[in-house]
């Protein structure tokens, strides 16, 4: 058993070269297969890489089409991090407890049985460690099914000085919460870390999308296609492309190992928003229109106020404030932004709004209230909140350009609907989207507000403007 050791620990910074070693190529179960396929041999080889600084956490994240081995990989890394250092700690996590229980931890138990140093490591249904009794409690594995309400295994995962791996399988549908929690992991001095999140990319918010986009900086990435593998069902992945399209969102999460366009529930597209991001439009399209303030106050403390002016095609964001229970205060800093850019009409949510709707009466103003759940004029919708985001659904459609925030546009894409008999449509409620780890939209619903009350310009307030033959859409714009 001692040479078995000595073999294995030469594999300590090579993962690859592990994989080659482990598992009996080419015999028995493995017949005809050489070794791991090309995107399999690249992570494993960055990660080598990764580890000639021990400062720097390793983060590997691969989105791809369906069936290209990744819960192998996720075998062969846990086997790996566990037989060539000592008193190594980790977790696993996957989507649901169902996927960990029956498909990630049974392809562990697969690999684990063919693995050339079974005997130096205990297997059971939640966890693999040392087989020496002393160690059985800091040199393990654990699979462990995520929770926004208990999130202390991932909190607590630390190793000071050793190693820690961490890895999410089907990391698409990992609430935030956890990935924000697990980043407390990352901080140990000293000490091997390696991250590695897997999934098909079936959602183009949260912080599996962003690994792919805001934070690549920090993430080593692949996207990987379905028909590269050399196992995958070629004659399947075809007739999906036949019959779906090859720029379907069907196609390009199940086979292509892309991001959908719109995720299932998602009620705007990001294609919108990405569209209407930092677009250039001149002033002739739009400073005919009336200009429009929005305000939606913070709810909590970790919420934000937000201010938001438009005119018809054009948005900005005026102002962003911490929550601020000086009514006064905030309306006055109202005020001034209506009179800086001659606003046709301030339209406030009423939630917390009310005492800063009630401070501007006293300074002679006339602002609206809205009530995000009162009737919708459109019974297509069920209530005001999802008129307003139907209506600016549209105006981003249409050409409206929103600001080059990133929090806007992660605010626009976050709401899910919520399916109804009556087929009306109702948005996800702020509360439900911080269950899944997201932000309350804050400036989203600022920029909503500002669609669902009626202005017309203050100097044309008694006419009825026209545009092309048209009664004039004050919401459009053009």
């Amino acid at each position: 058993m001692l040479k078995l050791v000595d073999a294995l620990a030469q594999f300590r910074h090579d993962p690859l070269g592990f994989v080659y070693f482990a598992f009996p190529w080419g015999k028995g179960e493995l017949e005809g297969m050489d070794g791991p396929e090309k995107w399999q041999r690249d992570l494993l080889l960055d990660i080598k890489e990764g580890l000639k600084d021990i400062d720097q956490v390793i983060r590997e994240a691969v989105a791809s089409g369906h069936g290209v081995g990744k819960s192998a990989v996720v075998s062969w890394l846990i086997l790996w991090s566990l037989s060539t250092f000592p008193d190594t700690r980790g977790v696993v996590t996957a989507n649901t407890a169902k996927q960990l229980e029956n498909k990630t931890w049974p392809e562990l138990t697969k690999w684990y049985n063919r693995f050339i140093g079974k005997e130096l490591f205990e297997c059971t249904a939640t966890a693999i460690f040392s087989v020496e009794e002393s160690h059985k409690q800091n040199w393990r594995i654990d699979a462990i099914p995520w929770s926004d309400n208990n999130t202390e295994a991932f909190a607590g995962l630390h190793n000071q000085g050793k190693r820690i791996l961490l890895l999410f399988d089907e990391a698409s549908a990992i609430s935030n919460t956890i990935w924000e929690v697990a980043e407390g992991a990352m901080t140990d001095a000293d000490t091997e870390i390696i991250w590695a999140a897997f999934g098909n990319p079936t959602r183009n918010t949260g912080r599996f999308f962003d690994c792919f986009h805001r934070d690549r900086a920090l993430w080593h990435t692949q996207q990987v296609d379905s028909r590269s593998v050399s196992f995958s069902n070629k004659k399947q992945l075809q007739e999906w492309i036949d019959t779906r399209g090859i720029d379907s969102d069907f196609v390009k999460v199940r086979v292509l190992g892309e991001f959908p366009s719109s995720s299932e529930a998602q009620f705007i597209p990001r294609s919108y928003v990405d569209e209407a991001r930092g677009r250039s439009i001149h002033p002739s399209q739009y400073d005919f229109a009336p200009v429009i303030i929005g305000m939606d106050p913070a709810w909590t403390g970790g919420d934000e106020i937000a201010i938001v002016k438009r005119q018809g095609l054009a948005s900005s964001i005026l102002a962003i404030y911490s929550k601020n229970d000086d009514d006064f205060q905030m309306a006055n800093r109202l005020a001034q932004f209506e009179d800086e850019h001659k606003a046709d009409g301030v339209i406030i949510d009423m939630g917390w709004g009310t005492g800063i709707y009630s401070a501007g009466k006293h300074l002679g103003r006339s602002w609206m209230l809205v009530n995000f759940a009162e009737a919708s004029p459109d019974k297509g919708y069920y209530n005001l909140r999802a008129y307003g985001w139907g209506r600016m659904k549209d105006w981003l459609k249409q050409g409206g350009a929103i600001p080059d925030d990133q929090q806007l546009c992660d605010d626009l894409v976050g709401p899910e609907t919520k399916p109804r008999e009556d087929g009306r449509i109702q948005l996800e409620s702020k509360e439900t989207m911080k269950k899944r780890g997201l932000a309350s939209p804050n400036r989203a619903d600022a920029l909503a507000i500002t669609f669902m009350r009626e202005v017309r310009k203050k100097e044309d307030n008694e006419k009825l403007m026209w545009a092309n033959g048209q009664p004039y859409d004050i919401f459009g714009g053009v």
